[in-house]
This record gives C-alpha cells, sequence and structure tokens, in this order.
C-alpha cells in the first residue's frame, strides 16, 4: 500500500505543492509562485523553497510547471539560488511549452504579441488622465500574473523578471528528463514507485477549447451563470498599427495587419506627425481635449475600448494552457487532482479521454476522465476558486467520493485586493456540502471547516490526516494507499 503525503503551502494567493510519496520514496513539485503585489513575496517564497529543500534533502523526482502565471512560477526566481541548488530527475511541462511543436510555437507567438500590446495600451491609458490611469492600474493588476512588478509612473512597464524568464528556469535542469504532457498519453509510472499511475487530462489540443473560458449562455457548465461575447480581434490590429509594427512578425503576419486597417499605408499618417501639419493642427485637436475644442475629433485612442476584454481573454486562454494531472493510488483506486487554472474549455476536453489498462489476467479495462472524477478523494480547487474554473455537472458534481478533501490555494484578502470574488461564493458553499467541510484553504484554520463537517467521528479522522507546518507554512494532508 502507497501512501502519499500533500503539502500545500499557505499564507499567500499561489499555487505550490509537494507531494511525497511513500516514506520519502519519491517526491514531485507542481508550482511554486505567489502573486504580485503580495506584501513580503520574496521572502516569504525562500521560506518556501528552504523547506522544500529540507524536506526532500535537495532533490527531486519530478518538477511540473502547470503554465505561465506569476503565482504559479515566481518562486523559481524570488529563490532561485535554492532552487538551483536540488537535482532534478524530471521536468514536466504542458504540451504547450513544446518548441518542436508548430501550435505551441503559434501559441507562444501569439501570447507574446498580446502581452506586449496590452502592456502599451496601459502604458496610453497612464498618459490620459486620472480616469486612463485608474484603468490602466485595473488593467495592470491582470498583467500581474504575468510580470514581477510595473513602473508606478510608467504603467506596463516591466520590471525585473517576468513569468517567461521562470519557465525557461524550469526548462533548463541540468540533467533532468523534459517531458512534454498530452492529454490522453498513456499512464505514466515513475520508474522505482510501484503503485503509483499518473494520467494528463489537459490542456487541450483543440484549440477552440483552449479559448473556451466562460460556460454558455442557453446551458451553463459552472456555478455561476454567466454568459461573454467573443473577443475584438480588431484590437490586435489597431493597437499594433498604432505603435508600429513589431519586427518580429513574419511577412505574412505584417500582411494581415495591414488587411485589417481601414485605410492602405500608403494613406495612414501617424498621430506624432500630424501634429506638426498645418491642417491637422488647426482641426484635428491636441493630447487634451478639455482644453482643445477640436479634439473630439479624434479617434487615436479609441481602440484603448478592448483592452480589458484582450487582458482578460489572455489571463484565460493561459490558464486554459494548464497542465492537469489525475495522481491514481493503484491499489485504492484513489485519485488527487490537480486542476491547476483549468477553465472551461479545459476541462469540457477531458470527456473525450479514455486509457485502456492491462488487468493483468489478459484482458484490459478502460478508463475514463468521469471515472478518474468519481474516484478523487483529493481535489485541489481550480484557479483560486474562481467562477469558471471548476466545472458543475461535468466537473465537481462527479466528484462522488464520501472521502472528498479540497485545496483551496487562495487568501481572501489579497483576492480582494485585486477585485477577485475569490473563492467564488457558490462554488463555496458547494464544495462545504460536497466534502462535509473538509476544506483546506490557505487563509483560514483547520477548526474553520468543523461547522460544516458531518457527523464527529467523520471530522476527526480527516483531522487525524492533517497536520499544519511552522509558522502556518503548510498544510499537510496524508492520504492513505
Amino acid at each position: 500500500m502507497m501512501d502519499v503525503r500533500v503539502r500545500m503551502y499557505r499564507q499567500f494567493l499561489g499555487d505550490c505543492f509537494l507531494i511525497t510519496f511513500g516514506e520519502d520514496q519519491a517526491h514531485m513539485l507542481i508550482d511554486c509562485g505567489v502573486i504580485a503585489g503580495t506584501e513580503g513575496a520574496t521572502e516569504r517564497m525562500r521560506a518556501v523553497a528552504q523547506d522544500i529543500y529540507d524536506s526532500t534533502k535537495g532533490h527531486l523526482d519530478v518538477l511540473v510547471a502547470t503554465h505561465e502565471h506569476w503565482d504559479h512560477l515566481s518562486g523559481f526566481l524570488q529563490a532561485q539560488d535554492i532552487f538551483d541548488r536540488m537535482t532534478v530527475e524530471n521536468v514536466w511541462l504542458a504540451w504547450t511549452e513544446d518548441p518542436n511543436d508548430e501550435v505551441a510555437r503559434s501559441l507562444r507567438n501569439k501570447r507574446g504579441q498580446t502581452r506586449l500590446t496590452v502592456n502599451a495600451a496601459i502604458q496610453r491609458l497612464g498618459m490620459l488622465g486620472p480616469a486612463g490611469f485608474q484603468l490602466a492600474e485595473r488593467l495592470g493588476s491582470l498583467m500581474d500574473f504575468f510580470q514581477e512588478e510595473r513602473s508606478a509612473t510608467v504603467l506596463g512597464a516591466a520590471k525585473g523578471r517576468t513569468t517567461e524568464d521562470a519557465m525557461n528556469w524550469v526548462g533548463a535542469r541540468s540533467g533532468a528528463t523534459i517531458h512534454y504532457c498530452a492529454p490522453g498519453e498513456k499512464a505514466i509510472e515513475l520508474e522505482g514507485l510501484e503503485g503509483i499511475r499518473i494520467y494528463v487530462l489537459g490542456p487541450p489540443k483543440d484549440l477552440s477549447l483552449i479559448k473556451r473560458d466562460l460556460p454558455s449562455k442557453r446551458d451553463p457548465e459552472t456555478y455561476e451563470l454567466t454568459f461573454a461575447g467573443g473577443l475584438d480581434k480588431a484590437f490586435l490590429r489597431a493597437a499594433t498599427a498604432y505603435l508600429e509594427v513589431p519586427e518580429n512578425l513574419s511577412v505574412e503576419e505584417e500582411e494581415q495587419i495591414q488587411r485589417g486597417q481601414p485605410f492602405d499605408r500608403y494613406y495612414q499618417i501617424q498621430a506624432d506627425k500630424a501634429k506638426t501639419m498645418p491642417f491637422f493642427k488647426n482641426h484635428y485637436g491636441f493630447d487634451n481635449p478639455a482644453q482643445d475644442p477640436q479634439g473630439w475629433r479624434r479617434i487615436d485612442d479609441d481602440w484603448l475600448a478592448v483592452a480589458g476584454q484582450l487582458a482578460l481573454q489572455l489571463d484565460s486562454d493561459t490558464n486554459n494552457t494548464s497542465l492537469v494531472l489525475a495522481i491514481e493510488l493503484v491499489k485504492s483506486g484513489k485519485i488527487l487532482l490537480f486542476a491547476a487554472d483549468a477553465q472551461v474549455g479545459n476541462w469540457l476536453s477531458w470527456n473525450t479521454l479514455s486509457w485502456s489498462l492491462s488487468r493483468g489476467n489478459g484482458s484490459n479495462t478502460t478508463v475514463t476522465a468521469a471515472d478518474l472524477l468519481r474516484r478523487t478523494v483529493l481535489y485541489k480547487v481550480g484557479h483560486h476558486g474562481s467562477h469558471n474554473a471548476t466545472l458543475r455537472e461535468k466537473g465537481l458534481e462527479l466528484m462522488t467520493s464520501p472521502e472528498l478533501v479540497a485545496m483551496i490555494p487562495v487568501v481572501q484578502e489579497m483576492a480582494k485586493k485585486k477585485r477577485w470574488n475569490m473563492p467564488f461564493p457558490a462554488l463555496a458553499r458547494r464544495l462545504e456540502e460536497k466534502t462535509a467541510g473538509r476544506i483546506l484553504q490557505s487563509d483560514r484554520d483547520l477548526t474553520a471547516g468543523g461547522a460544516a463537517g458531518g457527523d464527529g467521528a467523520q471530522w476527526k479522522a480527516f483531522c487525524e490526516q492533517v497536520s499544519e507546518g511552522p509558522g502556518n507554512l503548510y498544510f499537510d494532508y496524508k492520504v492513505s494507499g
């Protein structure tokens, strides 16, 4: 029988999970990050990194980086000197990070261009007075998922290192075997570790599902009835035209941008040049429409109107590239589900997956994602409990194990500061019901779930499986195999 200990580092909004199999037989680290703007972030992540080092004796069998967001990766940079001393046997990344995959390269290039464009919009908004500056700050909080910090005077200008730097650090571990995980691939068995089987559920190969972040209006799949229309792709073209075409675009991409403009390049006049020409000086207006009665004629900044929508889509698309793992304790059949920040499209893609496994007597059995969900006893709640990162009928409602426990890496005070409703109330209520209060949340004591617990014996048994680290550094939860 193989017992597993799951350590959730806490007291910050971000994901960091250390999984220990057996009596220190093997260690897996899934992500290590904290949201930008957290007070004392570097000190916290260094304490986490040191505990990881001490607990694993400086050796990780598997290092998993689920996706390119700061609150999942920052620790690898903030405590890089500590992590640099560790040895890593295997690095697991999503297929979307594979440099040899053409679709993955295209996704990363578009993500990079979008980040550049949104940052430019933030900079421009910061120059448009108090209202623009306030909107720039709101957009900046979204872009904090990708960057360590931004300048207070020139919003959108990244200082320090980025998620791309962190992901590059993970992928460059000396001596490690890099594996790009694909959904539905053969269940993974770690060498020398019997009784553990790992299934890859996401991210999807279907690009339309990667872009599917919200539930449908007619048939909502989550715990909130919500719907949003499609993103105005013209924003990218307008912004790129305003900022001039980036040097790294291909000829085909440049031509596509120009085809999307209302006027041919021959007829276009950049704003800075127009302001030096008599006609436009008299009839076009200057930077302050309130002082120039002709300013209403200008439409230079109209393209900024959908910047927020684009930033949200960038965030959601990145979330949907999350590497999702289901860890099976083979003897008991129990499943530990780590969904990272997977949103609607990622979850929906699991419905088509299945694995054929040998029974050992010459016959095979088929395992489906629905079967894995039914046997889930530990659910790492997606995206800190946001409204669209836990499916309802095809997700949480399928988790019918009477042993179900939820881990939510969220600090509500920080989420409120960022204007995020996490954990989402309807989802939080259902999690309380499904788990009978057996929830480990970063910012609350173990006893907080007792009021919603089942009978006393059930709650007592759960508490006996939980221990707390010094200084509230972590929760440990033991799953008996």
